[in-house]
């Protein structure tokens, strides 16, 4: 049965409408400090706070199988409204860091019914192919992601204030929510969970394959997200090396960010030719050596060449992201992919708060061109355990 063609490009606009809450607050970083006057650590206790929400959302969603006993689409509606809310709330007068953590959790936590909900819709209705749909609906995340960059960049060339950020992105998500709501109903091969038994989703792990295909994706994960949380950091540390040398870094980092997304649609179709586990490996290790070559780049490289190693760094990096993802679906059973799916999503994102924290640390402890190299361990590990998965296919 063939999905009508209209799903798969309203999965992906709502996809890429309401992650674009993800990273919002780290657009605008620099005018949430100097409006609320907060402290230096802000960046790393905002981003974490997005990810601990996410976290306790998906492990939530995963206990009570939320995805797999309702209707996805309607979970990704409702939670793409409070996300929406949540987000713009930010513009209120009067917050404290512990007001706008508080904020970041809830977007967080709205974006569990989002993101491995909407890699579930797209499985409910791709099964052939579906390595190649997830690579699209993932490069939707990326440019969700890098998308207030841009919105920041926007702002210093025709001056509107960060509220329009903010703004703009919950006016975004709510009309992605809508638009899916209206236009994609549930798939063809959606098995409803009935059991209430809500203790068993760790039994997955059992399936070598699955178990497998997880650690690699953790792997990929404890770089991914702190590598983009810190890209402005990285451009800063650039110019503070080579004076002057890059002038618009909101710009810079939506690219940089950006160009991921062609990466997980060619990665997905690459996947159907070479095979998915051979891909994500490949792209696993290529962002690894990225992150041991970075010290030698950022003292090193030309303006132009550096900006060359991001844009690879930053392919690379969110590449294999679908192809983990499959192999996740593929390796559980039908009735549980979603539980699946929001289970792993909830245990790399903890992951991520790890990384994060730990550039944060680095920050104090090495000098500054080498912060980025304990980003390597995240990759190093994952080819290692990701070695033993036993390839049954495409």
């Amino acid at each position: 049965m063939k999905a009508p063609s209209r799903i798969l490009p309203v999965i992906v606009f709502a996809q890429f409408s309401c992650t674009s809450l993800w990273f919002a607050g780290n657009a605008v970083m620099p005018e949430l400090i100097s409006a609320f006057n907060l402290s230096s650590n802000a960046l790393s206790l905002l981003t974490s706070a997005v990810q601990f929400g996410f976290i306790l959302g998906t492990l939530l969603f995963a206990f009570l199988k939320i995805s797999d006993r309702y209707s996805p689409t309607q979970v990704f509606f409702l939670c793409a409204i409070l996300g929406s809310i949540f987000n713009v709330s930010t513009v209120l007068e009067q917050h404290s860091l512990s007001s706008l953590i508080l904020i970041r959790f809830l977007v967080g936590f709205s974006l569990a019914g989002i993101y491995p909900v909407g890699m579930k819709i797209a499985s409910d209705h791709f099964e052939k192919g579906l390595g190649r749909s997830l690579g699209y609906l993932v490069g939707a995340l990326v440019l969700g992601t890098a998308f207030p960059h841009l919105l920041k960049a926007t702002s210093q060339i025709v001056h509107f204030d960060w509220n329009v950020v903010m703004i703009s992105t919950s006016a975004l998500a709510l009309l992605g929510g809508l638009l899916l709501k209206i236009l994609v109903p549930d798939g063809p091969f959606r098995k409803a969970q009935q059991s209430t038994d809500a203790g068993n989703f760790l039994s997955l792990f059992q399936n070598i394959n699955f178990r497998n295909a997880a650690i690699g994706y953790f792997g990929h994960m404890w770089e991914l997200y702190a590598f983009w949380a810190f890209v402005p950091l990285l451009l800063n540390i650039y110019n503070q090396i080579h004076p002057g040398s890059i002038a618009n870094i909101p710009l810079y980092s939506f690219i940089i960010i950006g160009c991921g997304a062609l990466a997980c649609a060619i990665s997905g179709i690459l996947s159907e030719k070479f095979g998915v586990a051979r891909v994500a490996r490949t792209a696993l290790i290529l962002s690894g050596i990225c992150c041991l070559l970075s010290p030698l780049l950022l003292i090193f490289a030309s303006e132009a060449v550096f900006m060359i190693f991001l844009m690879f760094w930053g392919v690379m990096v969110i590449a294999d992201s679908p192809l983990f993802s499959t192999l996740v679906a593929r390796s559980a059973p039908a009735e549980g992919r979603g539980t699946a799916l929001t289970l792993v999503n909830s245990m790399g994102y903890a992951i991520t708060i790890l990384s994060i924290q730990m550039v944060s640390i680095s920050q104090q402890l090495l000098s500054q061109q080498y912060i980025f190299l304990v980003l390597a361990a995240g990759p190093l590990l994952g080819v290692l355990f990701f070695s033993n998965f036993r390839n049954t296919g495409r």
